[in-house]
């Protein structure tokens, strides 16, 4: 497979996957200004356009008065307050359909014109399956914080965030694999370092989700030791790091040192330190973003960390073929 010809699809995969990392910065802006739940209405066609008059603001102002963050939280917010919590949401859900067009224009164009690389068609539509379920899941978790409570359940949000991490990655590694920048030469076990790294980073960003969810990340804003404990005492029983914000947090933390030490023996190994200055940056993120009570724009700082750190690992990872065996101490040449 020769670059040239396919260096237009290349670079609108890479396209599309920048588009989902910026939404993934723009949900976490969304998340901490709170305005996840000002639109309380899922209108995937007409809702594209903001309310365009009073008699509009007043009607789906008129709606969220009605759901429980107003009468919970937010009770007395003015319709101005209203509106600048209502821009995020609206402005989300707006870059979620953007991607859409991105990704399925082009496709179709691609796909028309015969220019898809053999074996890509079945891949690229299931990047668009994806991204069409990504919708869904948005809406099934705003769905959890429109009933009775007023957050949405920290499991969807994390599904919700997690599902746009495997989008990202899925979109990089086509990139990659289109490119066809194998290098095949292994050493020992480098591929299955460089995946324990990877699931370890992947297990780290859900429990940063389960952290934004609970609002843990407003508990014990103190590093290394949480107060005066180095496992706290609400750390009551293994289930307790799912639901319980304070267990949570503590999870967070720890995996996330494991995650690092992970990823820096990896980087080591392949001799890519721009891989662990990237893990080291996300930690540092991580500790500054704890400390200083979740500033916004540290926070959102973190959560754009954990993907380029998850990108920088699939880029990694795609240079490399399989090795056949765990038993082989030597490189060893895959094309012979």
């Amino acid at each position: 497979m020769t670059l040239a010809p396919h260096k237009p699809i290349i670079n609108w995969l890479y396209l599309s996957a920048f588009m989902v990392f910026a939404m993934a910065v723009i949900g976490a802006v969304t998340r901490l200004t709170g305005s996840g739940l000002s639109m309380v209405e899922w209108r995937p066609l007409i809702g594209t356009l903001p309310p365009l008059n009073a008699e509009e603001w007043a009607r789906v102002f008129t709606l969220y008065q009605q759901s429980p963050e107003y009468q919970k939280v937010n009770a007395g917010m003015s319709i101005d307050e209203f509106k600048s919590i209502f821009f995020w949401e609206w402005f989300h859900r707006l870059w979620g359909r953007l991607i859409g067009l991105v990704y399925a224009l082009p496709l179709l164009y691609f796909w028309i014109r015969n220019k898809i690389p053999e074996g890509y068609k079945l891949k690229l539509i299931i990047g668009l399956l994806l991204g069409a379920s990504q919708g869904l899941m948005g809406w099934y978790m705003v769905k959890s914080g429109l009933v009775d409570r007023p957050s949405v359940s920290h499991f969807r949000l994390a599904a919700h965030l997690g599902l746009a991490a495997i989008i990202f990655c899925y979109l990089l590694w086509l990139a990659f694999s289109i490119r066809n920048a194998s290098k095949g030469v292994v050493t020992f076990c480098l591929k299955r370092h460089g995946w324990i790294a990877f699931g370890f980073t992947f297990i780290t960003l859900i429990w940063g989700a389960f952290v934004a969810g609970l609002d843990a990340g407003l508990v014990y804003n103190s590093w290394p030791m949480m107060g005066p404990h180095w496992v706290p005492p609400e750390l009551t029983s293994p289930l307790s790091i799912l639901v319980e914000p304070v267990s949570v947090q503590f999870f967070h933390r720890w995996i996330a040192i494991a995650t690092a030490f992970f990823v820096l023996t990896f980087a080591v190994r392949i001799k890519r330190f721009p891989l662990a200055g990237a893990v080291l940056l996300q930690v540092g993120l991580g500790i500054s973003t704890l400390i200083t009570q979740v500033a916004i724009p540290l926070a959102a700082m973190h959560q754009a960390g954990a993907f380029i750190l998850l990108g920088t690992l699939v880029y990694y990872l795609s240079q490399y073929q399989y090795c056949n065996t765990c038993l082989v101490k030597k490189p060893l040449n895959l094309k012979s």
